[in-house]
C-alpha cells in the first residue's frame, strides 16, 4: 500500500466517524413557523380555550380590523411613517450642519468693512490695518455664531423628530389596546 491509499483511508475513515456527514448532500434547511398577526406587531397571544391556529388567525384579522376602525390607525402604515420620520430627521440635521458653513468667511468681510471704517476715523492707524484687524476678530465671531447656529438648529430637528416618534408611539400602543381587548374578549391572554 502506498501513501496515496493509505492517506485516502484515513479520510474515509474520519468522514464516516463524523455523524451526519454524507458526501454531496447538504442537510434540509430549518423550518421556519410563520408569524402571526399579533406576532409582527410585537403583541403575544395565547388561546385560553384551545382554539385552533387557523381560528386564532381568523380572530386576529378580524381584531386588527376592530381596532384599525376604533383607533383610526394602521400600524403597518405608522411603521412607514416612524420610518419616514427617522430620515426627515436626520436630513434636518444635516441641513443644519450646512447652515453653519461659510459662517466665518461671512464674519471676516463684515469685520473688515467695520474695521475699516474704525481704522479711517482713529488716528494712527490706516484703513487697512483696521480692515486686516477686523477681518480676524469678524473670522473668530462668524465661526462662533455659525457653531451656535448649527447647535441649535441640530437640537431643533431632534427635538422635533423624538416629538413625531412619541406621537407615533403613543399611536401604536392606542392601536395594541383596542387589538388587545377584542381579543381577550375572544378568549385569549394577550401581552404586549
Amino acid at each position: 500500500m502506498n501513501r496515496l491509499d493509505g492517506l485516502v483511508i484515513v479520510l474515509v475513515a474520519v468522514a464516516l466517524a463524523i455523524p451526519g456527514f454524507v458526501v454531496g448532500q447538504t442537510p434540509p434547511p430549518a423550518p421556519t413557523a410563520q408569524k402571526t398577526l399579533a406576532a409582527t406587531m410585537n403583541v403575544y397571544v395565547f388561546p385560553t380555550k384551545g382554539q385552533k391556529p387557523e381560528q386564532q388567525s381568523q380572530d386576529e384579522a378580524e381584531c386588527y380590523n376592530y381596532a384599525t376602525q376604533n383607533t383610526g390607525t394602521d400600524p403597518f402604515a405608522l411603521q412607514k411613517q416612524s420610518q419616514e420620520q427617522a430620515q426627515q430627521t436626520e436630513q434636518a440635521k444635516q441641513q443644519a450642519q450646512q447652515a453653519g458653513k461659510g459662517a466665518g468667511a461671512q464674519g471676516a468681510v463684515k469685520g473688515a468693512a467695520a474695521g475699516a471704517v474704525v481704522g479711517s476715523v482713529s488716528h494712527g492707524a490706516t484703513s487697512g490695518e483696521g480692515a486686516a484687524a477686523g477681518a480676524v476678530v469678524g473670522v473668530v465671531a462668524g465661526r462662533r455664531k455659525g457653531k451656535a447656529a448649527e447647535k441649535e438648529a441640530t437640537q431643533k430637528a431632534e427635538q422635533q423628530g423624538q416629538q413625531a416618534q412619541a406621537a407615533t408611539a403613543q399611536q401604536m400602543d392606542n392601536f395594541k389596546k383596542a387589538f388587545s381587548v377584542c381579543l381577550e374578549a375572544k378568549n385569549y391572554m394577550v401581552k404586549f
